[in-house]
């Protein structure tokens, strides 16, 4: 039953305030009326809320992402739901309610709502950056104006479906390296925190002169254990800082050139770069998207800021009136047999089937740059450990032989 807040005079004229509980205000007047109270105001109270522990609990640790597969999942569904003539806000709507991710069921159950209030698929999804990328919604906008949605959900799948395996070869690529270097550093820190201190104590007994092996390791285990906690705060500062930088626009910029020019592993994201691009391009083309609003999407879908600089670079000498292959070879990105393939397809008209070409062909440099890449990490490990071991031994082993020998030399 609501609380009303009243406001009234009484018999004698003198204001009066309070409270009461009815089910309707007209029904608190009249209450009021009753008891020679004349009312002037009535106005409900907010009802208090009891602040559930648990379900705030449960809204913070929500997860508030959809994934790589959610996404497919949904394009095939609305693939299918479309072909079959299901109507749009009806799709959404269905898909909204069975979803188990809560915020992807929040996110359709918006664009369900924004779709019934007139508004275009596009422009539904583009409200929901987060979920929807700007080639997402291109993509959507060229299948509502050309009548092919379907076709437009299901080329999406299939990019994203290509976008997962990729992904899929780079953790399994690195997996193991990963793993190995975690190992190392495991092994070093309990090495300095607890074993080399232990000998070190039995070291100082002797009194004797150590090898500069051992007095390395030594000093720099007195200094892990003594400023591990000065360590772990520049360490944490450190992190921080960076990824701080990486957010703003120039630190992104100069950091993703910098992954270009890592060793081992530098080319392969400029591959990966490059294949995204061209499928993309490839795709969007194909759909009818024109190439200027093809290369500016582009530029900001390649996953790479330097790349999409020189993406957007393109685009501007397009504007100058310049051929696609120009421009091309005037950014550097592509090899001479790349641009070969593209002025091909620039003379012919079927760029878009020759672009796909270029996807294959450099998915397939990927393909094999992953599956050797352990292979290439594997030595620059061995080697690493094999130093690691080579240290310790002088450090500690050395010692204890010389003690050995000058302990049987005096017997």
């Amino acid at each position: 039953m609501p609380t009303f807040h009243y406001t009234g005079r009484d018999r004698s004229g003198a204001k009066v305030t309070g409270t009461l509980e009815h089910t309707s205000a007209d029904a608190a007047a009249s209450d009021l009326l009753a008891r020679q109270i004349t009312p002037l105001t009535i106005d409900v109270l907010a009802e208090r809320v009891q602040v559930d522990v648990m379900a705030l609990a449960r809204e913070k640790l929500r997860r508030k992402r959809v994934d790589l597969d959610e996404l497919i999942i949904f394009c095939r569904q609305m693939f299918s739901l479309s072909k079959a003539g299901v109507p749009i806000i009806r799709a959404i709507g269905g898909l909204a309610e069975s979803h188990r991710n809560l915020f992807f069921r929040e996110v359709l159950q918006a664009v369900r709502a924004d779709l019934e209030s007139g508004q275009s698929m596009a422009v539904a999804l583009y409200a929901h950056p987060k979920v929807f990328n700007s080639l997402f919604v291109s993509m959507v906008s060229v299948g509502e104006n050309t009548g092919q949605l379907d076709q437009a959900f299901k080329q999406l799948s299939t990019y994203l479906e290509l976008e997962r395996e990729t992904r899929k070869r780079i953790k399994q690529a690195t997996r193991y390296p990963i793993f190995v270097m975690v190992a190392m550093g495991v092994a070093l820190a309990v090495i300095n925190l607890f074993v080399i201190p232990a000998f070190s104590k039995v070291f100082a007994q002797f009194h004797a002169q150590l090898p500069w092996a051992t007095r390395v390791l030594i000093g720099t285990s007195d200094f892990f254990r003594d400023w591990w906690w000065l360590l772990g705060i520049g360490l944490a500062g450190g992190l921080y800082g960076f990824f701080r930088w990486i957010e703003t626009e120039p630190g992104a910029l100069r950091w993703d050139r910098i992954k270009l020019r890592l060793p081992i592993v530098g080319p392969i994201f400029e591959r990966i770069a490059l294949a995204r691009f061209t499928r993309t391009f490839a795709m969007m083309y194909r759909a009818g998207v024109p190439l200027l609003q093809t290369l500016s999407i582009n530029s900001a879908s390649v996953g790479n800021r330097y790349i999409g600089q020189a993406i957007l670079g393109m685009r501007e000498g397009i504007e100058r009136g310049e051929a696609l292959t120009r421009t091309a070879s005037a950014s550097g990105l592509f090899t001479p047999l790349v641009l070969q393939m593209m002025a091909v397809g620039e003379e012919t008209g079927a760029l878009d089937d020759l672009f796909v070409e270029v996807a294959d062909f450099y998915e397939q440099e990927v393909d094999y740059d992953l599956k050797q890449l352990a292979d290439a990490i594997e030595p620059i490990l061995i080697v690493a450990m094999g130093v690691m071991v080579l240290v310790l031994a002088l450090g500690v082993f050395l010692p204890m032989w010389e003690l050995a020998s000058a302990a049987r030399g005096g017997a």
